[in-house]
């Protein structure tokens, strides 16, 4: 009887399997009709399945519908309208198992529709069609297929010819512009196709009084002009004419934060795209007094600010500090009055006046160049030397005159403080800040435009009229102070300028609303407690890897490798040898020392008598102990010169360093006490090793971590700054055939 073949399973063919891949289950609804349960395959034409579906509701000529699915990103901006977005040969694959599709008129259609509705009668009147007809726009212009229809039939000259009429107020011209926001977002046409007409329509709803404000035309206002400025060639300046910074500053104070964010964005955008001249006067603009409270007050200080909202603050600030970069890179002339005039001041109030630096009193003639000297300058001849060796001096020069004359006290205490030290303790005032003043340039980031997704910003650089000299102001003290600190020499200058820029950006870090609170923090952060901070944060980083499944897995690995260093390190120890004060089973022998020494092949220890100091070669050892006539090796109170009535009388200290070697007659015993804790534990780690034991002492766990640790740190040198996953990433899925293509490239 002949065994029955084994049972397989069935398998479905790998063809099958790829066409249910391609399958969705999808509804299929339409106001009217009852609703289909269709599977909705992906690699068929989306004509043919909306001409089945046409078919199977009897609908003639099925061009004319498409396909809608919901897009829940877009419903959730507004309660009252429903978007749907066309399903297109782009977009089909997001469609998932469960998805409900809408059978509607096609975006030809809709948008042919809409349009219809829009071109009745004159702009002059608003009927009810044309309104509904805006509405309708409104919910479908978010949607590029839709877009894309109504722009090829010339419907959006018929949205900027009524804006351009100026007819339409209230909640038709809300329509109309945020319908013109939504179509023109798809990038299809570009701005400049705007004529001057509509931009000055589109100001008048920004400059429009308190009492005849629409808050959603304001919004959609700000965003069109902002939009002209940055993506149009040429129309910036009707923009400028159109709308002043002190017609948008209103805005600021409004309860719409879409209004501030946009009211934020067009003056951002006016300042980035001004030339110099312009950007001054903008900048002086928003640093006056009034400009600063009102962005303070009304959009820093509230509680809910967004992430849109902190992106155009942040940009803001950059566009505020940037205007130092002209002063940044301007080269030095050593010769320029003005600068000749500048440096004598900075002399003048440092030396030549008494208490209040406004005063002209001149307390007694100093000599220039011994002046210069204690004010740090290295050209004491022509000071204005100095400047021209080092970046930023320009800008280095205006921050050390702002700090005389506005802060005149803590100036003076800075330059007298460091003119009394001696020479090496010096910290040149006049270096010190020309550096400090290229840091700060480097942690602001003057001179860089402002990163896309940038959004930290510093509501202390908006308190102040001179934010930037002020900051400086700070930061010389804290360096004075660090210095200090530090007990600092000339030589310790870039150590010095390290720890002052950690100080300043974890200060920084805490956002301090005014640079009085920022000043108290970043004293606080003194020498010792930077160093503290950064080994705990050392420490717990190094902890948090060493708990990482790829870093366990490379201890792990290592382990092996790492004991045979050790292991081989006790050798070597054993190897260079040890002298041992001489004991038998009954104690010390008095005055009597021999030296032990394993030979390099580690066969034999070799041994013989030395005085306490001797240090004998191999060869000066006339006996030897053979490896192989070694039973054990035993330690402490189990060794015979230490227990017993004898060893009852010995020290602590003796007792837990004796070991003693057990040859092969048992009764034969030699007896070792090694100096000292180091001494002991590398000979009886070296003695176990080479009898095949493991080696227990508490030093080779020490050591094995410290040579682990170092190892895994070397190990993971390429990996500084980025982030170890957790767990290994997943392979990816094999292909369905390894069918690989090869060229020729040589042909």
């Amino acid at each position: 009887m002949s065994a029955a073949p084994p049972r397989t399973l069935p398998t479905t063919p790998k063809s099958q399997l790829s066409q249910n891949a391609n399958i969705r289950k999808v509804a299929v609804t339409m106001p009217g009709y009852q609703a289909q349960f269709l599977e909705f395959d992906q690699k068929r034409p989306l004509a043919a399945i909306v001409q089945d579906i046409c078919v199977s509701w009897s609908l003639s000529d099925p061009s004319k519908f498409a396909l809608q699915t919901c897009d829940s990103s877009k419903a959730s901006e507004s309660s009252k309208s429903n978007y749907n977005t066309y399903v297109t040969e782009r977009n089909r694959q997001e469609i998932q198992n469960g998805t409900v599709l809408t059978l509607a008129p096609s975006p030809a259609q809709t948008a042919q529709g809409i349009i219809t509705k829009l071109s009745e009668g004159s702009n002059k009147t608003l009927s009810e069609d044309k309104l509904e007809g805006l509405r309708q726009l409104v919910r479908r212009a978010p949607d590029s297929t839709f877009a894309v229809e109504f722009i090829n039939k010339n419907g959006l000259p018929i949205i900027i010819s009524i804006v351009t009429d100026g007819t339409f107020k209230k909640e038709p011209l809300a329509l109309t512009l945020k319908s013109f926001v939504s179509l023109m977002d798809h990038g299809i046409v570009s701005w400049d196709i705007l004529e001057p007409d509509f931009i000055k329509r589109v100001a008048d709803c920004v400059n429009v009084g308190s009492n005849n404000l629409d808050l959603v035309c304001l919004q959609y206002a700000l965003e069109i002009l902002e939009a002209v400025v940055l993506h149009s060639s040429g129309k910036q300046s009707v923009v400028e004419q159109s709308v002043t910074s002190q017609n948008i500053i209103p805005h600021l104070e409004s309860i719409n934060l879409e209004v501030q964010k946009n009211a934020i964005a067009l003056i951002n955008a006016l300042f980035m795209k001004a030339d110099q001249p312009k950007r001054r006067k903008i900048g002086e603009s928003l640093q006056s007094k009034h400009m600063r409270n009102t962005i303070l007050t009304h959009v820093i200080r509230q509680q809910n600010i967004g992430t849109a909202m902190a992106h155009q603050l942040y940009v803001l600030q950059v566009l505020l500090m940037n205007l130092h970069e002209e002063r940044m890179k301007a080269p030095v002339d050593p010769h320029d009055q003005v600068i000749i005039r500048e440096i004598e001041e900075l002399r003048r109030i440092a030396f030549e006046i008494e208490g209040d630096p406004n005063m002209n009193a001149v307390r007694r003639s100093q000599s220039a160049a011994r002046d210069f000297k204690k004010l740090g300058f290295e050209n004491q001849t022509n000071p204005a030397e100095d400047f021209v060796k080092v970046p930023c001096g320009l800008l280095a020069l205006d921050c050390m005159l702002y700090f005389a004359q506005n802060h005149g006290e803590n100036y003076v205490k800075v330059v007298l403080e460091n003119s009394t030290r001696a020479d090496e303790h010096d910290c040149p005032f006049v270096r010190a800040s020309m550096y400090l003043t290229k840091m700060i340039c480097e942690i602001l980031r003057i001179g860089e435009p402002p990163d896309d997704t940038g959004h930290v910003y510093y509501s202390m650089f908006f308190s102040s009229e001179k934010p930037f000299e002020e900051f400086f102001c700070t930061i010389i003290q804290l360096l004075n102070k660090t210095w200090r600190e530090m007990r600092a020499t000339t030589a310790d200058f870039p150590k010095v300028l390290e720890v002052v820029k950690e100080q300043v950006t974890r200060a920084l870090n805490t956002h301090s609303s005014s640079f009085e609170s920022f000043r108290n923090k970043v004293f606080t952060l003194t020498y010792s407690e930077i160093l503290k901070l950064l080994e705990n944060e050392r420490k717990i980083k190094e902890e948090f890897e060493s708990q990482t499944k790829p870093v366990k897995e490379l201890r792990k690995k290592l382990i092996p490798e790492i004991q045979d260093i050790v292991k081989q390190q006790r050798l070597n120890y054993l190897v260079e040898g040890s002298c041992f004060p001489k004991y038998s089973r009954n104690g010390r022998i008095k005055d009597k020392f021999w030296f032990w020494r394993l030979a390099p092949n580690h066969k034999a220890l070799h041994y013989g008598d030395c005085s306490e100091s001797d240090h004998p070669k191999l060869e000066d050892l006339p006996s030897k102990l053979p490896l192989v006539d070694i039973q054990r090796m035993v330690t402490g109170k189990d060794c015979p010169h230490v227990g017993g009535k004898q060893g009852l009388r010995r020290t602590n200290q003796v007792g837990r360093l004796a070991f003693s070697i057990v040859t092969e007659a048992e009764e034969d015993q030699i007896c070792f006490v090694a100096a000292t804790d180091y001494d002991y534990h590398m000979w009886c780690d070296g003695l176990n090793a080479l009898l095949g034991n493991e080696m227990t002492s508490g030093q080779v766990e020490q050591d094995m971590e410290m040579l682990l640790s170092m190892e895994i740190k070397i190990r993971l040198l390429d990996t500084e700054g980025l982030q170890i996953p957790a767990e290994a990433p997943r392979l990816p899925r094999p292909p369905d055939n390894f069918n690989f293509a090869y060229m020729n490239f040589n042909l």
